[in-house]
């Protein structure tokens, strides 16, 4: 089977999505559409595919279309996925969204019932879980190799010196750094925030949360848009009773380390993956075979009920600090 694929979005991201697409034998790019004209002309006729400059004329063409990705940007990276969503959705098309899901609980919780509705695959590009490093440390969680579960520890930070709203940092950069969470320990159902404004800053660029987790593990995310480097972007801690793992930059490095022995286990750019980079890879393709496979919407891999999730506790980490609280997590 081929799979017939539409982009909406023709940007830096919507462009890294057309380049995986186009590396894959199985798929087919039948269309792409941005509301600038200039940018879907020059997608168009990079890869082969037929020009719109709206969904909907998109969806009125007849082009046969088996699967969508939605890379839209907006105010937080995610303001503009709601509109595009809801009509890509409504035209029956499943849609592969770019995170956040939305910077707004209600038009989150819209976009996943309407997938829900219409029986539709919908899932969110939350790739640092699609690592061959972070499925081989999922291994060894499933395996109970590290014991009970006790403790997770997260940092993520990049330069970033973008200032267009206060909360900018949590709710576009760290749906990656919850999801990897949630990944390995579940729903979080309690949190503690702290915020601080960098140097010169006018929006909250650092940020600490402790978390406690439904299924009693322990938990922090350190954050910051006002850190970074060559190395050391993203660090994930998973400690249990047996053992415990480190998991750098999302897929460079990770080692597991008996609590009980000094024979650690250290392995470098597992599967080969070499960089951040090559995720969208991971991430697309896995998209791409379970539309052919044919997979039912609730056992697509980061699906957007995952994503609104994660939302859902951004926006409590949010309320914590506002109201000095520790705040219960209503899903």
């Amino acid at each position: 089977m081929t799979l017939q694929v539409a982009v909406v979005g023709c940007g830096n991201i919507g462009n890294i999505h057309l380049g995986v697409y186009s590396k894959l034998p199985q798929v087919k790019i039948v269309a792409v559409c941005d509301i600038i004209k200039e940018k879907a002309d020059k997608a168009a006729a990079q890869y082969g595919a037929k020009a719109f400059y709206s969904i909907q004329d998109m969806l009125k063409s007849g082009i046969q279309i088996d699967a969508s990705s939605m890379c839209t940007a907006g105010v937080e990276n995610g303001g503009d996925h709601y509109v595009a969503t809801m009509e890509l959705l409504n035209g029956g098309i499943p849609t592969l969204g770019e995170k956040p899901i939305s910077n707004n609980l209600a038009y989150a919780r819209e976009m996943v019932a309407l997938a829900k509705q219409k029986n539709l695959r919908y899932g969110i590009d939350l790739n640092h879980r699609f690592t061959p490093a972070a499925l081989k440390a999922k291994g060894w969680v499933n395996e109970g190799r590290l014991g009970e579960l006790n403790m997770i520890k997260m940092t993520m930070w990049i330069n970033n010196p973008n200032e267009t709203s206060p909360w900018f940092h949590i709710r576009a950069l760290h749906p990656h750094s919850l999801d990897v969470m949630r990944y390995f320990a579940g729903d979080v159902s309690k949190v503690q925030a702290f915020f601080k404004k960098g140097k010169g800053r006018k929006i909250w660029s650092n940020v600490q949360v402790n978390m406690q987790f439904a299924n009693g593990m322990i938990g922090n995310l350190t954050g910051s848009y006002d850190a970074g480097g060559s190395y050391g972007l993203e660090t994930l801690e998973v400690v249990g009773s047996d053992a415990r793992f480190v998991l750098l930059d999302a897929c460079e490095h990770l080692t597991f380390y008996p609590r009980f022995s000094r024979e650690t286990e250290t392995y470098d750019y597992v599967g080969g993956m070499m960089n951040f980079g090559e995720t969208f890879n991971s991430r697309i393709t896995r998209w791409v075979d379970q539309n052919i496979a044919g997979v039912a919407p609730d056992e697509i891999d980061a699906k957007a009920e995952d994503a609104l999730r994660v939302q859902t506790i951004i926006e409590a980490i949010i309320e914590s600090w506002e109201t000095g609280q520790v705040v219960t997590i209503k899903y």
